[in-house]
């Protein structure tokens, strides 16, 4: 188990994806401040306050670790990150430090499936060129997250490609076996592939 600081925000990043965000706010000023002087990382968790009113740390609320890539101080104090996406945690308890941001402590949350690596290959390579199909589809053409292979878990890559609304994207990274976020995937893939091309009109 181990204790991070806690950014709630109305977007989800998945594990992998980059999100800039730009830190404002006094209190996650010393957050970002505290993450540089240890070890860059926070917990980034979705929370929408117009919708469920102020955070709570509540056990079992599933975020993503956010490491800071880069980091640009402004002249007001202001400053703007780039974090990338690590590891998924879970909440297991809100910590009450005396520190102006939120803290908690926090276990992984991984992947519970035991399916065969062979299998998965194939998974990932069906999902892979229905992405790609996809791509072809587009006006701009064949652009996509570079790097992307079989061997590896891509999903949360692909996903993040997506652009989801951010409740579909929560679900997506609560899910725990790899074969069922290809299957997630795979539908929204084969609905755009079904619609036909775009109108060009």
């Amino acid at each position: 188990m181990t204790r991070i600081p806690l950014f709630p925000l109305p977007i989800v990043l998945l594990p992998e994806g980059l999100l800039p965000l730009h830190i404002f706010e006094p209190r996650y000023r010393r957050m970002v401040a505290r993450c540089l002087e240890y070890d860059r990382r926070f917990g980034l968790v979705f929370h929408d306050p117009d919708r469920s009113g102020p955070f709570l740390s509540e056990p079992g609320r599933v975020g993503c670790v956010a490491e800071i890539e880069t980091f640009e101080l402004l002249e007001d104090g202001r400053s703007l990150i780039v974090t990338r996406g690590s590891e998924r945690f879970r909440i297991v308890a809100g910590a009450e430090t005396g520190t102006p941001y939120y803290e908690a402590d926090v276990e992984p949350y991984e992947d519970v499936d035991g399916v065969a690596p062979a299998f998965l290959k194939r998974r990932r390579e069906t999902s892979l060129e229905l992405f790609r199909a996809v791509l072809e589809r587009l006006p701009s053409g064949p652009d996509g997250p570079d790097g992307l292979d079989a061997d590896a878990d891509v999903s949360f890559r692909l996903a993040a490609a997506l652009h989801a609304d951010a409740d579909w994207m929560q679900d997506f990274l609560e899910l725990r076996e790899e074969a069922a976020r290809l299957d997630r995937l795979d539908h929204v893939f084969r609905a755009v592939l079904d619609a036909g091309p775009p109108s060009r009109a």
